[in-house]
């Protein structure tokens, strides 16, 4: 089945406390999202590469793809006012139906067991949103005091989210809603059922200075999971 993935990078970085968007700093050398494109051409080189940027930021993308001389092919398309109106953007940009993905553009770290259960899922159940289990004890704020919550009933949710064509068609054709925060929330206000994979717990999402330490750490690691995170070099 077709697969193509839209890579969100349209947010301008204001929790890096830089004038550079985040999506656009350097991680080993390269791009945060070039690193990015590589985890899902790497994967699979038929996958179609959408990638939707600020608009003003488009051209010095350009200059960055030369300078590194990325040969991976993609589609540049211009981001929204919010997550949702940059998905709707790119979704006119998609060519055919099969599978679509929507991934953080800041997320350089999923690994390909991870794309392969969201695709494989997706492809037989219409959906698959990653996620990994919480780590540390959970209590609720009542306002006048807080309670314990059972830390086994919740999930952190990453990307990719992975979605039959028709079905992401249709939930992008609602209004928006500010409490839409990711794909899987407006695919679920459609009707449709979500799917929960696991994910992988490298797979972060770069929004501060300390994410980026931690990503060039977990890229660095030696010896664990996260040196097989990538199966083929960085594409030149």
């Amino acid at each position: 089945m077709k697969k193509t993935v839209i890579i969100v990078a349209g947010g301008l970085g204001s929790r890096m406390k830089q004038d550079l968007p985040k999506q656009f700093m350097l991680l080993k050398g390269k791009p945060v999202l070039m690193h990015t494109l590589n985890c899902f051409y790497s994967f699979d080189k038929d996958v179609e590469l959408i990638v939707a940027l600020p608009q003003a930021f488009r051209e010095n993308w350009q200059v960055l793809c030369d300078e590194h001389r990325c040969s991976i092919p993609h589609v540049v398309v211009n981001g929204g006012e919010s997550r949702f109106h940059t998905v709707r953007n790119s979704l006119a940009a998609v060519q055919g139906k099969g599978l679509v993905a929507v991934h953080d553009g800041v997320r350089p770290l999923v690994s390909h067991d991870t794309l392969e259960r969201c695709f494989s899922t997706a492809s037989e159940k219409g959906s698959a949103i990653p996620c990994i289990a919480v780590a540390e004890s959970l209590r609720v704020d009542k306002g006048t005091g807080s309670i314990p919550v059972d830390r086994s009933l919740y999930h952190l949710v990453q990307t990719p989210q992975v979605f039959r064509w028709e079905i992401l068609q249709k939930a992008y054709e609602q209004d928006y809603r500010p409490e839409f925060t990711d794909d899987a929330g407006v695919v679920e206000k459609a009707g449709y059922a979500v799917v929960l994979v696991e994910g992988n717990s490298e797979n972060i999402k770069i929004t501060t200075p300390a994410d980026l330490v931690v990503a060039e750490a977990l890229m660095g690691a030696k010896g664990t999971s996260v040196s097989n995170w990538r199966k083929r070099p960085l594409v030149p």
